[in-house]
């Protein structure tokens, strides 16, 4: 009988590894105070979690960058997929746009 379990338990594993799964969402586990979680990897849209390199121009940079270059109370006025367009106001007060290449880095276009 025990060789007959064996033979029944090693077919079903055997049949389960050569079932084509499709392709898996990546689980992450977490252990907590609450005990044991498991979710998506991508449930918690973190940036920190997140290792694939970001593309373009992120907002905030093209404010800093735009903060840098002088301009005082910048805001975002227009965004492409080519550029980001920064609005702000010159030591003089006067309304002045700059332009940004949207790649990583906020490169002045």
């Amino acid at each position: 009988m025990k060789k007959f379990m064996k033979a029944a338990l090693l077919s079903s594993v055997l049949g389960c590894l050569a079932i084509p799964f499709p392709a898996q969402a990546q689980m992450e586990l977490r252990i907590g105070p609450g005990g044991v979680d498991v979710r998506e990897r991508d449930y918690y849209r973190d940036r920190d979690f997140d290792r694939r390199p970001r593309r373009g121009c992120d907002l905030r940079d093209a404010l800093d960058n735009a903060r840098d270059a002088g301009l005082r109370r910048p805001r975002i006025v227009r965004e492409t997929p080519r550029s980001v367009t920064v609005q702000g106001f010159t030591r003089s007060g006067r309304p002045e746009l700059i332009r940004f290449a949207n790649i990583r880095g906020c490169p002045e276009a």
